[in-house]
C-alpha cells in the first residue's frame, strides 16, 4: 500500500479485485509488487497464461471490462478518466496481469498504459504505469488546426500531459519499405513532441532456406492452398511485386511446393510458411500462448513485395509480415529467424506496445531478435541450426557476415555493447544491441565458448564475470518481462526493474536466476 492510499479506498479497490481478479493500487510507475509468495527452486514458475483457452481469456477481458470502472475509481483516476482492458493474463502461479489503456474526456491518452497485478488470494501485489504524471489537462479544445486526418489525443508520455493531434502520414522509406510514420504535435503551440515509425522492419536483405519441412495446407477444389488450419488458419499470399492490397492465395496442384531455389515463386511462400508455423509453435510450447494475440487467430504472410526490395516488415494495421524478394528479386527474405522476428513485432504490439523510436524502440527490436533466435532454436533445423547471429543466412554483407550478433553487437560496425546516455539516439535497430547482448549474457555467459560450431566471446563493460543460466530460462524472464511488466514508454532502466520483477516472480527472491538478471544488466551497464 502507498502513503497515498486510504484505508476505505483499499478495501474497495480489495472488493473489485476479488470480483474479476484485477488489482489496482496509486503510486509512483513502476511500483515494487509485494515479496513472492514462493522461494527459490530448481524449476521455474511458468510465465505461460493459465487459461485453459482462448474463450476462457476473452471471458476475463469482458469480466474486466465490466469492472473497469470500479478500479478506475479505486485506482483514485479522475472522473473523466476511464479504462480500456487490453489483455488479461493469469500466469501459472495464480497471479493475474490485467494491461490497461486509458482515455480522458473520451480522447486516447499516449503513455497513459498501465499493468496491474493480482495474486490468486486477491491481495494486491502493484502496478507498473507508463507515466507517474496524473492525467489532466485545462482544456480538451485545441488552439490551432490541423489536417483532417489528424485525431486528438492526449500525449502523456513527457514530464506533463498535453493536448495533442495524431498525424499519420503515408509513403515509402529510404530503402523502399512502406512508412506510415505517426506525428504528435502540441494542440496547443503547433510544436512537434514526438514521430515514430508504425511499419517495423528488421533491416534485413535476402534469404537462406530451410531445406526440405513439412508444411500444414489445406485442400482446396481440385488442389491445395497455403492455408494451415492447424495454427490459426495462418494463409500465406503471393503479392506478385505489388506493395499493397493481400495478393493472390498461393495454391497447388499436387501439395508439394517449391524447388528450393528464387526461380520458383512457390519457394518464398514456403518458408514464410514454415517460419510462420515455427514460431506460432514456439510460442505455444515455451510461452503457453496461443498465436500472438493470445486469441488463437492468426496473422497471415505476403511475399514477393515490391521490385528488388532488400528488406521485411510487419505491419501492425494489417496484422501481417512482408516480405521483399531481395537484389536479385531470386532470393527471398524469408529466413526461420527473419519471420520469428517479424511475427515478435506482432506479439509486442499486443503486450507492452514498445513505442518503436528512443530506448523503448531499442527494446523492441531486440525483442524481436531474442523471440527469432529462440524460434530458430526451437526449431532444431539442421539446414538452419541455432544460433546467436541475426540474418548469418541472408549474406547481407556479401561476405558471409551475419546483420547482427548478440555476443558482441558492436562487431556489426554499428550496435550497441553497452547503455550509454545517448543509445537512445541510435537508429533502433542498433540501440537494441545492448538488450541482444544482455540476453546473450544471461542465457550463455561471459567469456569464449563454442555453440552449435559457431565461436562466442561475449565481453562485458566492467570486466565482470557473467554465469548464463541457459536460454530457455531467459526467454521465460523476457517474456514474463515483456508480457506483464513492461509498458509503452519502458526503457533500458525500467527493462531491468521489469525482468528482475519477472525472474523474481519465476524463480524467487533468492535465487540464482535474478543474481544473473542482474550481473547481466550490469554487464551492459545497465544500472
Amino acid at each position: 500500500m502507498t502513503p497515498h492510499m486510504n484505508t476505505r479506498r483499499a478495501a474497495a479497490l480489495a472488493a473489485v479485485a476479488a470480483m474479476v481478479v484485477v488489482g489496482v493500487q496509486t503510486g509512483a510507475a513502476n511500483a515494487t509488487p509485494g515479496a513472492s509468495d514462493h522461494g527459490s527452486s530448481a524449476s521455474p514458475r511458468s510465465a505461460s497464461p493459465a487459461f485453459n483457452s482462448a474463450s476462457a481469456r476473452t471471458t476475463a477481458i469482458k469480466s474486466a471490462q465490466t469492472e473497469a470502472p470500479s478500479a478506475a475509481g479505486s485506482l483514485g483516476l479522475g472522473s473523466q478518466e476511464k479504462l480500456i482492458v487490453r489483455d488479461v493474463i493469469k500466469d501459472a502461479g495464480g497471479t493475474v496481469h490485467t494491461r490497461y489503456e486509458r482515455t480522458y474526456a473520451g480522447l486516447p491518452v499516449l503513455g497513459g498504459d498501465l499493468v496491474t497485478h493480482t495474486a490468486s488470494s486477491g491481495k494486491l501485489k502493484g502496478v507498473t504505469k507508463a507515466t507517474k504524471a496524473r492525467i489532466s489537462v485545462p482544456s480538451t479544445t485545441a488552439k490551432i488546426k490541423t489536417a483532417a486526418n489528424a485525431r486528438k489525443v492526449i500525449w502523456a508520455r513527457g514530464t506533463t500531459p498535453v493536448l495533442a493531434f495524431e498525424t499519420v502520414r503515408t509513403g515509402v522509406q529510404k530503402d523502399g519499405t512502406p512508412s506510415r510514420l505517426h506525428i504528435i504535435t502540441d494542440a496547443t503551440t503547433g510544436k512537434e513532441l514526438h514521430s515514430y515509425e508504425a511499419v517495423e522492419t528488421a533491416g534485413i536483405g535476402n534469404s537462406q532456406y530451410s531445406g526440405k519441412v513439412d508444411l500444414s495446407t489445406t485442400a482446396a477444389g481440385s488442389g491445395f492452398e497455403l492455408t494451415d488450419g492447424d495454427r490459426g488458419g495462418h494463409k500465406t499470399y503471393d503479392l506478385g511485386q505489388g506493395e499493397s492490397g493481400t495478393g493472390t492465395l498461393v495454391t497447388d496442384d499436387d501439395d508439394t511446393w517449391g524447388d528450393g531455389t528464387g526461380n520458383d515463386r512457390q519457394t518464398a511462400a514456403v518458408d514464410a510458411h514454415y517460419g510462420a508455423a515455427k514460431t506460432w509453435d514456439f510460442y505455444k510450447s515455451a510461452l503457453g500462448r496461443d498465436g500472438i494475440a493470445g486469441d488463437g487467430k492468426a496473422a497471415y504472410s505476403r511475399v514477393h513485395y515490391g521490385d528488388a526490395y532488400v528488406n521485411a516488415f510487419w505491419d501492425d494495421s494489417c496484422f501481417c509480415m512482408t516480405y521483399g524478394d531481395g537484389a536479385d528479386n531470386k532470393s527471398a527474405l524469408t529466413g526461420l529467424d527473419v519471420a520469428g522476428h517479424e511475427m515478435s513485432h506482432g506479439l509486442t504490439a499486443a503486450t507492452a506496445n514498445l513505442d518503436y523510436a528512443g530506448e523503448s524502440g531499442g527494446l523492441n527490436e531486440a525483442t524481436s531478435d531474442i523471440l527469432g533466435t529462440s524460434v530458430e532454436f526451437f526449431a532444431d533445423n539442421a539446414t538452419d541450426v541455432g544460433d546467436y547471429l541475426i540474418g548469418e543466412k541472408i549474406d547481407i554483407n556479401g561476405d558471409g557476415t551475419p546483420l547482427r550478433y548478440m555476443d558482441k553487437p558492436s562487431k556489426d560496425g554499428g550496435s550497441a555493447d553497452y547503455w550509454s546516455s545517448g543509445v537512445g539516439d541510435q537508429d533502433v535497430h542498433y540501440s537494441s544491441g545492448v538488450a541482444n547482448h544482455f540476453f546473450y549474457l544471461l542465457a550463455e555467459g561471459s567469456g569464449a565458448k563454442t555453440i552449435n560450431g559457431v565461436d562466442y566471446d561475449s565481453p562485458t563493460s566492467d570486466g565482470s564475470t557473467v554465469t548464463g543460466i541457459g536460454r530457455d530460462k531467459a526467454v521465460q524472464i523476457w517474456y514474463k518481462a515483456l508480457s506483464e511488466y513492461m509498458t509503452s514508454t519502458t526503457d533500458y532502466a525500467a527493462a531491468r526493474v521489469a525482468t528482475e520483477k519477472a525472474a523474481t516472480d519465476l524463480y524467487g527472491a533468492d535465487s540464482a536466476e535474478l543474481k544473473a538478471v542482474d550481473a547481466a544488466w550490469t554487464g551492459v551497464n545497465v544500472k
